[in-house]
């Protein structure tokens, strides 16, 4: 469609020279993603075939090739296994920012693109519900790890054969290669260790894998390193026990060669870490498992210091990308935000509204990171976003239920406080200090995507499709693109108060001629009432409720590396450039200069300039970027007058609906009391009425929901009835 001037000539016409601008623009897309493949698959079948003769030959003759510049032997292997992972990075921020992935409406597929990520394979398991991608993914690492080690394995005994030793002797030998071998497997999956927990990475934007997600295969991943690592001490402390010097060589601390003690520390460090994640001790002790996690500190800068600057330049990459990630997220969460309400409502969930400036993006299946500090310095919870970003520029939302300690000590704090005494026309004082982290979420609005959507929901699960139902409604009032005509919504609940929660939807700034485009069907199930309530009629109702406006002097930082994407790419750029500058600086006028040989304070040294590459260069960087968004905003703009009239108008009307209004989500609910939904049953009755189409899946809830769902969704496909994706999210914590 041609884009029109006020004067009716258009300003892009059709012909030509649009044919032709698109024509480059998707050769040049083209090229860009094939040589961001390359790059990847190339890295990938070094890793992957690195225990191979072939590759060691092709690696000792690069290392021959590069080791005379400045940076030595270890810039040689940091450019061989470091920096295609950077480039790759630099080459994502060209790639997002220069090609918008909005562009749900104009590609209707038969298949999307996405199948293989969603398509569930196993939904019972270890792994919990696994896609096909996935299970791709876990079947390479399995097929890995075997083939390296049967490999080296192979290799070990060979060289071991020919040494003219007493065979215990060669049993030692050979138990200490192992153990080397195994160490530098484990090594290489500690790259991808840390790339998925980097929560604004740009890797994960590039492939559209939300945070939440790909913590899921930080857990996978942690778990297969830790045990690599593991045996790889192991294989040591039996070969040294059996010698008689296990306590000697754990205490050495030598300058030439792997310094011992340094590894018994990152180990001791790696396995608190390991042992307090599994799932009964997470489950229970949480603030157990958060507390030790942050030892990663010292298990990296001691891992550094055990094998040295060189062996650990092979995954300094990975963990590069983190400290950027690390540092942005500290910046940004150091701004107090405004909290415009604060309330508890009568179904036990906690409603906080959070001040966010105008050019703050997000999409409806976002999630943000919440500190209290009055509650803890430290902690950092994850809550899915209720609000659309349609539904006000200067405001983002999110519904906490109070199910353990933290929560319920925020619901007590604000209780406390809105049982006091204050004055109408000013906000509280500085009694609950909120901080933000994010948004993150998914690059591309999934909900858009398909026309028949199918949202599962478990209790709170409901949060975030309240988001996706607001922004859907909002963009086909407002006659914006949107794809979806047909919404069912299966909400299980255990008591029917929970419905009150529908009441966070707005919907008195939205005009009703939504609902001549959208067929909306809410099913609800309350699982611990056998009959409706004798207040039944009333639980829909807007019950009044007391709130809070606190004032902690700003609005939501824009510091995020998901929003302005060429400040987000200078602040990679720069650091890495940093951080190569002033490696080589130390090198040329330090290490050479006075002769520095201990392979450990090398790896000290190289650990340094990567943090300070990031704190000094990228930190200059953020600080303009931060001056940059501050001036540009248009909320630094208002008046500090109306500012606070608009803080305190929204506390007062953020838990009053109006009474006058005729539309309502409640309107569209049909509620079954003491069963469970029937996903078989209700699937094929909502595939059946849209016909052969595809119809999208969203599920937010409990692991069983899921597999439940998922189980269906596969049944589904499998009976060649439809395609239908599914999406996994949960609103209150990232064990999926």
């Amino acid at each position: 469609m041609a884009v029109k001037s006020t004067s009716g000539e258009p300003l892009l016409s059709n012909g030509s020279f649009d044919h032709g601008f698109s024509k480059s623009a998707s050769l040049a897309k083209l090229l860009l993603k094939f040589l961001m493949w390359v790059l990847f698959i190339t890295w990938v079948a070094a890793i992957y075939f690195f225990s191979t003769e072939f590759v060691h030959n092709l690696f000792s003759k690069w290392i021959k090739l590069t080791e005379g510049t400045i940076f030595g032997i270890t810039g040689s292997i940091f450019l061989g296994f470091s920096a295609p992972i950077l480039i790759i990075s630099f080459l994502a921020f060209i790639y997002v920012a220069a090609f918008s992935s909005d562009d749900f409406g104009k590609k209707k597929q038969k298949f999307p693109r996405f199948r293989l990520w969603t398509f569930p394979v196993l939904v019972d398991g270890p792994f919990g519900v696994v896609s096909a991608a996935e299970f791709i993914g876990i079947t390479l690492f399995i097929v890995y790890v075997v083939w390296a080690i049967t490999s080296y394995i192979i290799q070990a005994s060979n060289m071991v054969s020919g040494f003219p030793f007493p065979s215990k002797e060669k049993s030692y030998f050979m138990l200490e290669i192992i153990g080397l071998r195994l160490g530098s497997i484990g090594l290489f999956c500690m790259v991808f260790l840390f790339l998925p927990v980097a929560r604004g990475s740009i890797l994960l934007r590039l492939i559209d894998i939300p945070f939440e997600h790909a913590t899921k295969y930080h857990v996978w991943l942690g778990h297969l390193t830790m045990a690599l690592f593991t045996l790889h001490g192991l294989c040591y402390v039996i070969s040294w026990s059996l010698q008689g010097h296990l306590r000697r060589e754990m205490l050495d601390w030598k300058d030439i060669g792997v310094a011992n003690f340094p590894g018994v520390i990152s180990l001791s460090a790696g396995l608190l870490m390991w042992v307090t994640s599994l799932q009964p001790v997470r489950k229970q002790f949480f603030e157990l498992f958060f507390y030790t996690h942050q030892l990663y500190v010292i298990f990296v800068v001691f891992l550094a210091l055990h094998v040295g600057d060189f062996i650990f330049s092979m995954c300094a990459g990975a963990v590069f990308l983190f400290i950027l990630d690390r540092f942005l997220r500290f910046c940004q969460s150091r701004t107090k935000v405004d909290v415009i309400s604060a309330a508890c409502r009568p179904c036990g969930t906690i409603e906080l509204i959070l001040s966010k400036p105008p050019n703050l993006c997000y999409n409806a299946l976002s999630f943000i990171f919440v500190q209290v500090r009055e509650l803890s310095w430290l902690q950092w919870h994850p809550f899915s976003v209720s609000s659309s970003p349609l539904d006000g520029k200067y405001h983002i939302s999110v519904l906490i239920k109070v199910l353990g300690t933290w929560t319920g000590e925020l619901r007590d704090l604000i209780s406390n406080i809105t049982e006091q005494p204050q004055n109408d026309s000013e906000p509280q004082p500085n009694r609950i200090t909120a901080c933000v982290e994010g948004p993150y979420g998914h690059e591309s609005p999934y909900h858009l995507m398909y026309e028949n959507l199918i949202l599962v929901a478990g209790g709170i699960g409901i949060s975030p499709f309240l988001a996706i139902l607001s922004d859907i409604i909002h963009r086909i009032s407002e006659g914006n693109l949107c794809l979806p005509k047909n919404i069912l919504v299966v909400w299980a609940v255990k008591k029917s108060k929970e419905f009150s929660l529908l009441s966070a939807v707005d919907l008195r700034s939205i005009s009703p001629s939504f609902l001549d485009k959208l067929h909306l069907d809410i099913q609800a199930f309350v699982t611990q009432e056998s009959e409706p309530p004798l207040e039944e009629g009333k639980v829909d109702e807007n019950i009044e409720f007391s709130s809070i406006c606190v004032k902690n002097g700003s609005c939501m930082s824009s510091l995020v590396g998901t929003g302005n994407n060429f400040w987000a790419g200078t602040y990679v750029i720069l650091s890495t450039l940093g951080f190569i500058v002033l490696f080589g600086l130390v090198e040329v006028y330090y290490i050479k200069r006075f002769g520095i040989f201990a392979w450990w304070y090398r790896g000290l040294l190289f650990t340094l300039c990567m943090i300070a590459g990031v704190v000094f260069v990228g930190g200059i960087v953020v600080f303009l970027w931060h001056r940059s968004e501050k001036r540009n905003s248009s909320y630094e703009n208002l008046a500090v007058d109306d500012n606070k009239k608009s803080n305190i108008s929204m506390c007062k009307e953020a838990t009053l609906v109006d009474e006058t209004s005729k539309v309502n989500l409640a309107s569209f609910q049909t509620t079954r009391y003491g069963c469970r939904p029937d996903f078989q049953a209700i699937f094929t009755t909502f595939a059946e009425q849209m016909g052969p189409v595809d119809i999208g899946v969203i599920v937010c809830g409990p692991p069983g929901l899921q597999s439940s769902v998922a189980k269906e969704c596969r049944s589904q496909n499998l009976r060649g009835k439809r395609s239908a994706a599914v999406f996994h999210f949960n609103s209150h914590s990232f064990d999926l």
